[in-house]
């Protein structure tokens, strides 16, 4: 007899049928594109006087490689626009939307201490986010569910001033 409290749930990757999560997950990527160019331009808005040899100091250079962040929806594909300073004052867009080393939202960090103590071991993590989040759900083992449950009941335990 099998005694496991991991069911499997029905993905859209695998279906192919759950036309409604696919355009969330569309529209969510899209709108979190919108987002990071506004972003940019208020970052360009910002240094549009500052120049170099008469020409703009800070300009788009291209994008960073796509990387996915992990939410609710599941995985989504992003991809963070560069600039160059040409002043060489240091200037960069870091987004504040989509952090540098942001790998999954703060919604799925705080659903792994509820499932921890809802009796689910560190080492069943895995399989049930597998269940909750596709078979693309990575950078979960016992070690990260551990340092973030730590990190919740740390947090936690600091009462505002």
């Amino acid at each position: 007899m099998n005694h496991d409290n991991i069911f499997q749930l029905k993905q859209p990757e695998e279906s192919g049928s759950d036309a409604l999560t696919e355009l969330l997950r569309n529209g969510a990527k899209e709108l979190i594109s919108q987002a990071i160019h506004a972003e940019l331009e208020d970052l360009l808005g910002k240094y549009s006087e500052l120049k170099v040899d008469g020409k703009q100091a800070v300009v788009r250079n291209g994008y960073l490689p796509k990387r996915t962040v992990q939410t609710g929806l599941g995985d989504v594909e992003v991809q963070l626009p560069k600039v160059r300073d040409k002043s060489q004052q240091g200037i960069k867009f870091n987004s504040l939307l989509i952090p540098p080393y942001l790998k999954r939202t703060e919604s799925i960090e705080e659903l792994l201490p509820v499932l921890y103590l809802k009796g689910i071991s560190t080492g069943d993590f895995s399989e049930a986010l597998k269940s909750l989040l596709g078979e693309n759900a990575k950078g979960l083992s016992s070690g990260t569910i551990s340092r973030l449950k730590r990190k919740r009941s740390i947090g936690d335990s600091i009462s505002p001033i």
